[in-house]
């Protein structure tokens, strides 16, 4: 029993502590202040995303009031004789409308959102072209 507890000793006193990794100090504050910054952007992008959708939702109902007024609007046209303040209403609504409908493309759509189905188009679009010629050259 004492052989034991003397070889289980020994061992343990042999055993080496655990190994930190072959990083020195330097890069490991590098790489926790790049992780930082990363999660700083992620954090501005999170925001930004909540912002966004904040307003697509404002632009949303405020859109469907817009149409809802130009319905009664457009009745109100049909039944009366005096259309000209009807006419002015209408027509700022349909500017309203149209700056909504601007405002809710412009920002879903964005030249970083449709450049990579753009390349892929333009470079799969090429090689069918060069397939094309080369099928047809060997037909021919």
């Amino acid at each position: 029993m004492l052989s034991i507890l003397y070889k289980l000793r020994s061992e343990t006193q042999q055993m080496k502590p655990p190994r930190e990794p072959d990083l020195p100090d330097s890069q490991q504050v590098d790489n926790v202040r790049e992780f930082s910054l990363l999660l700083e952007e992620v954090e501005r992008s999170l925001v930004a995303l909540k912002e966004r959708y904040t307003q697509v939702q404002y632009d949303l109902s405020r859109q469907a009031e817009l149409q809802q007024r130009l319905k009664q609007v457009k009745k109100q046209l049909r039944k009366t004789q005096v259309p000209m303040t009807l006419k002015v209403e209408l027509r700022q609504i349909k500017e309203q409308l149209e700056a909504i409908e601007i405002n809710l493309e412009s920002q879903l759509f964005s030249w970083s959102s449709l450049k990579e189905p753009f390349w892929q188009a333009v470079r799969f679009g090429g090689l069918g072209v060069v397939v094309g010629w080369i099928l047809k050259s060997c037909a021919g």
